[in-house]
């Protein structure tokens, strides 16, 4: 099958971080996602939800995801789902390399502390098929 260029295609910052948030919070053992500076959680820009995406000149990613993890779950482990999963949604819905993936546990979350809904990661509504 041949490939045809047809012209460039564009993917916004704004949609890598959603496409990577969405699949760290689907991670098991993920509670929520968590801003790293205070200011983020306050300003209307900063939508990022803990995820810090930087870009070199070649378009290769790498990202920075704070997370606060259910408690009794194996940090290390977690954190490798998170990376692998993150790294996969990102290839098979943007096709762009994720060089690294860095995770930060901000916390682990007690027992019975309600998970927030994935639709309010960020504030979108094309989450509704679930």
């Amino acid at each position: 099958m041949t490939k045809e260029h047809q012209g460039e295609i564009i993917i916004a910052p704004r949609v890598l971080e959603v496409i990577t948030g969405i699949a760290a919070a689907k991670v098991e053992g993920v509670h929520s996602l968590h801003n790293k500076r205070v200011a983020d959680s306050l300003s209307k820009s900063a939508l990022n939800r803990g995820v810090y995406l930087q870009s070199d000149d070649e378009g290769i990613l790498t990202a920075d995801i704070y997370v606060y993890l259910e408690y009794g779950v194996n940090v290390p482990a977690v954190s490798m789902d998170i990376q692998r999963a993150v790294k996969t949604a990102i290839r098979n819905y943007a096709e762009v390399t994720v060089a690294a993936v860095n995770i930060h546990v901000d916390g682990i979350v007690p027992d019975k502390t309600p998970k927030p809904a994935l639709k309010d990661l960020f504030g979108e509504d094309f989450l509704d098929e679930e």
